[in-house]
């Protein structure tokens, strides 16, 4: 058996052209553009690219982003006071805080003080905590979570009755694609580092979510034939040559690496049924559903 591959990017894509054309038809409709503010703290490179990503995703799909660096020594206080401001101003639609935050700020405090109308990240308690009630809806679901049931559905994977795996419990991934899950009838299972005999549990899975932050952990015998395997993961490992050596680039010197998930796909998809792969799997879909929640808090506030 080999995998049906899950194509992100092809996905990412038909999202992005369904939302670009919503907006296409608001603002001829005499309706304002969609606005992304992006709240940048210090000058973390890795942070600093998915905010670069995120701001020419709105260009692209016909959308306004303000982007506001701030230094890595603000204060909680003046960091407040922004969001407060973006809170008030009528012309941003949503506020993305680009996580983690330095060490000295209270990410929890600034992530309950965004406007529940403007959290396009999903991250506000008050979303987290509808989508963990029955019979209550979120006004945005976290991106990276939402991308992942997206991407099953797509593929026409059963997520009804199946058990699913996720593997992960953090706030941003791992607990709310647990409740993604449960909301879609499935009979859900998370999987942690205190989880006693993890490929046995995952044996039983015809969905896994792989969120731990592990390169290649799960393996292809933890896997049940015909599973869908979601790889969240991305991780950097040394890239070897031909004769089994770290490979170091021409060009600085530096040892090189590649991009790998938290499931070995080479094992995995021998076994499973449908896969994603790293690169070009969730990750497209994260900025993706950002868009789409932008969109949405466009036309709540329209309200």
């Amino acid at each position: 058996m080999t995998a049906q591959i899950i194509d992100g990017t092809a996905i990412a894509q038909k999202v992005r052209n369904e939302v670009k054309d919503k907006v296409a038809a608001r603002i001829a409709a005499g309706k304002s553009q969609p606005a992304l503010a992006t709240v940048l703290v210090g000058e973390r490179i890795d942070s600093a690219t998915y905010v670069s990503m995120k701001q020419k995703a709105c260009a692209e799909l016909g959308m306004t982003s303000y982007h506001k660096p701030l230094p890595a020594d603000i204060s909680q206080e003046d960091l407040e006071k922004l969001i407060k401001e973006l809170n008030a101003d009528p012309k941003v639609n949503g506020i993305l805080v680009q996580l983690p935050l330095p060490s000295h700020l209270d990410e929890e405090r600034v992530l309950q003080l965004i406007s529940i109308e403007k959290d396009v990240d999903g991250f506000s308690p008050i979303n987290l905590g509808r989508l963990a009630q029955k019979g209550r809806e979120p006004l945005f679901v976290p991106c990276t979570p939402y991308g992942c049931i997206y991407l099953l559905k797509e593929a026409g994977v059963t997520i009804k009755g199946a058990n699913a795996v996720v593997l992960g419990r953090s706030n941003i991934v791992g607990m709310p694609a647990a409740l993604l899950l449960v909301k879609e009838d499935a009979t859900v299972t998370v999987v942690h580092s205190r989880t006693k005999d993890i490929p046995a549990v995952m044996k039983n899975a015809d969905i896994i979510i792989a969120a731990i932050g592990r390169a290649e952990m799960v393996r292809g015998d933890w896997i049940k034939p015909g599973a869908a395997v979601i790889d969240v993961g991305i991780n950097g490992v040394p890239k070897l040559g031909p004769d089994g050596q770290q490979m170091i680039s021409p060009k600085t010197g530096k040892p090189m690496q590649r991009l790998v998930g938290d499931v070995n796909y080479e094992e995995a998809k021998e076994v499973a049924g449908f896969i994603t792969p790293v690169p070009g799997g969730v990750g497209p879909m994260t900025i993706a559903m950002l868009m789409a929640n932008t969109l949405r808090a466009a036309e709540i506030q329209d309200k």
